[in-house]
């Protein structure tokens, strides 16, 4: 009982004092004399306050092949590769895009390339003479332009042989349908595309996948009456290995949705990261978005 009666009785001494002091406080004002540190306020406002996240609003850019390539990079395109274009065509406007006569909107092509053979499997890291410079945006495929570059311009062709001789190294695929007309005259329709730092390792990163893909359907007796497109969407890691695998969107059924599955990841790893490439880039991997065409 004493001791209890000890804690009851120190128990009412510390309210009483607090209740006193308040009271005495409002009374006398000590609180509004008081200093604070000067680190206090700023801890407060960090607590209730914190910095918002940095919202990223660049475009994504795609990744297209350049038969023409040209020393002039464009000053606004939403396409990328390893050498500069400029938007050319036989049809004369008043556009920044040439008028193309295909039959597929998915994929962006300006000419009917047939199967080639390969050569290539595995990506390569870009030119040792080539400059890396800062990424537009780290990740996936949204990159920077380099800086002064060194590149020619090939001379256009003149006739529809050489035009088409030209087009030996491009992957296969169908013209698709555009609506333009250009001001630059050339025989062979281009883009406006940019030279990005990462063109090359991308360009040979498509490629093998693109080898695979075929490689698969040589390889099975897949039903090809099915028109559609398969997008998928994976992260490409610095040591060449694809983790995180989704698809966006399949309409041309399961089996030939696992034949693009198996067309990224059969290659893999792929050639890892050039020291730059990685530095720039500031993450451990890129998120790709892949898109397969059937026609």
């Amino acid at each position: 009982m004493r001791r209890l009666g000890l804690a009851l009785a120190l128990s009412l001494a510390v309210h009483l004092l607090g209740w006193g002091g308040y009271e005495a406080d409002k009374q006398l004002g000590w609180s509004q004399r008081l200093h604070w540190p000067t680190w206090l306020p700023r801890l407060a406002i960090m607590k209730i306050m914190p910095s918002p996240v940095p919202q990223n609003n660049d475009a994504q850019l795609t990744f297209v092949e350049v038969a023409q390539p040209a020393a002039e990079a464009p000053q606004n395109t939403k396409y990328y590769s390893s050498q500069n274009s400029r938007a050319a065509g036989p049809t004369k406007g008043d556009k920044d895009v040439p008028q193309l006569n295909g039959k597929q909107t998915e994929v962006v092509k300006t000419e009917n390339v047939p199967r080639p053979d390969f050569n290539k499997l595995q990506p390569a890291a870009p030119a040792p003479q080539q400059k890396l410079q800062p990424a537009v945006r780290p990740g996936d495929l949204t990159l920077g332009k380099p800086e002064n570059s060194q590149q020619q311009e090939q001379p256009r062709p003149r006739t529809v042989s050489k035009a088409l001789a030209q087009q030996a190294h491009q992957l296969p695929g169908q013209q698709m349908k555009q609506e333009g007309g250009t001001r630059r005259a050339a025989l062979m329709s281009s883009l406006d595309v940019k030279a990005t730092p990462f063109g090359a390792y991308d360009a040979a990163f498509i490629e093998a996948v693109t080898q695979r893909w075929y490689d698969l359907l040589d390889s099975r007796q897949f039903s090809m009456d099915r028109s559609g497109k398969v997008t998928l969407r994976f992260h490409l890691n610095y040591d060449g290995s694809i983790t995180d695998m989704q698809v966006l969107e399949n309409t041309v059924g399961d089996v030939l949705d696992y034949v693009c599955q198996k067309a990224v990841t059969d290659p893999a790893p792929f050639a890892p990261w050039p020291a730059d490439m990685r530095r720039i880039i500031g993450e451990n991997y890129r998120e790709i978005t892949f898109t397969f065409y059937y026609y």
